[in-house]
């Protein structure tokens, strides 16, 4: 089982800590793995389900602000040398592809090949609205715009048509990336959290998440992301202790 650590991109930290400072100390402690999340915009007050939460409602305040995922992984990529990089999750139909698939294969390329994508369809109505995206139809959206990614990163893509989106033959979409990066689906169905929530909830210190890593095997999770204190010192201690349990 894989230990990896969310690298905040959003509220006070970024700026006070630096992005890229909060990963080098992170790979220093020995997390295998680091990840960032995603908004582009929050509107001033969420009335969309929050798929995460049993009641329903967002947790956090709207005025957070989030720097945006590709860019602070470009920053992690140059301040960190071994651990793989990705987003958990971002909202990919919001994002134009073509585009996206540059910046993901020069993200990559400048990590020496570490990106993964954690990638969904989302959940926020009024994310949708303000990009002038539709939120009907997301999922396949999502599905399309992952099969032309990859087609885009075979550095001579196309012509793809549909009625979500057209490419032109003869384009040249480069750099490639420097492997074939994942897609990992991210999904919020009642049988996927239910182990996962009743564990994790119930674990707020990482003694006692340590101590129920076996349950997480058991329902097939091959790796833990956690949220770690980066102004208290404790990310080795939390590793280690992890660790010898992952061990």
């Amino acid at each position: 089982m894989r230990i990896g650590v969310k690298v905040p991109n959003s509220g006070p930290l970024p700026e006070r800590l630096g992005i890229g400072a909060m990963a080098a100390e992170l790979e220093s402690a020995g997390f295998e793995s680091l990840w960032v999340s995603d908004h582009i915009v929050l509107p001033a007050e969420i009335e969309s389900r929050y798929p995460f939460a049993e009641d329903g409602r967002a947790t956090w305040p709207t005025d957070t602000p989030y720097f945006d995922a590709l860019i602070a992984l470009a920053l992690i990529a140059e301040a960190t040398e071994r651990a793989t990089i990705g987003t958990a999750v971002l909202v990919l139909p919001l994002r134009q592809p073509v585009v996206f698939a540059k910046q993901a294969a020069s993200i990559d390329v400048a990590s020496r090949g570490r990106l993964r994508l954690g990638v969904g369809a989302g959940w926020l109505e009024e994310e949708f609205d303000a990009l002038d995206v539709p939120f009907a139809g997301r999922g396949k959206r999502l599905d399309e715009w992952i099969a032309l990614i990859r087609d885009l990163w075979t550095g001579a893509p196309g012509p793809f048509e549909s009625e979500l989106y057209r490419l032109p033959a003869g384009v040249l979409c480069l750099p490639r990336p420097a492997h074939r990066v994942p897609f990992l689906i991210g999904g919020h169905s009642a049988a996927a959290l239910e182990v996962v929530l009743r564990i994790v909830e119930a674990s707020g210190r990482s003694e006692e998440l340590a101590a129920r890593l076996p349950e997480l095997a058991a329902a097939g999770v091959g790796e833990i992301i956690l949220d770690v204190a980066l102004d208290n010192g404790e990310a080795p201690e939390v590793h280690a202790r992890l660790a010898e349990a992952v061990a």
